[in-house]
């Protein structure tokens, strides 16, 4: 059992990770794990401390529920995001598919803040 879990953790920390387009090594430096350590991690050959799952859950954004693969939502949030449609950059797929599952108003405050964004970088043009 303890294989299966390591193996669940390792595929959802990566599913989560490759959503917000980091690499292993930018993960593991977050997390305070060598680069190596936490690539066993993902490929299934250890299970993290509580206290580094924990700042595994901040990083990459998601519940433990979701790392330890507890519920239908952990089966939701680690499905890997759709290919880009044609035409679509990549980074425009990921931030797509993370949006997907954000309630209306947490919507409205990204918008805001792209729109702030898009104004100030125009600006500095």
């Amino acid at each position: 059992m303890d294989e299966k879990l390591q193996r669940l953790l390792g595929d959802a920390a990566r599913a989560a990770r490759l959503r917000l387009g980091l690499t292993q090594a930018e993960v593991a430096k977050k997390v305070r794990l060598k680069s190596g350590v936490y690539g066993r991690v993902e490929r299934g050959m250890m299970t993290p401390s509580v206290p580094t799952l924990r700042r595994m859950c901040e990083t990459l954004g998601i519940s433990s529920d979701v790392l330890l693969s507890l519920g239908a939502q952990a089966r939701e949030e680690t499905a890997p995001a759709p290919p880009p449609r044609a035409g679509e950059h990549p980074e425009l797929s990921r931030i797509i598919h993370i949006l997907q599952g954000w309630p209306p108003e947490r919507l409205a405050l990204m918008r805001k803040l792209l729109e702030t964004a898009d104004t100030h970088l125009s600006d500095e043009s």
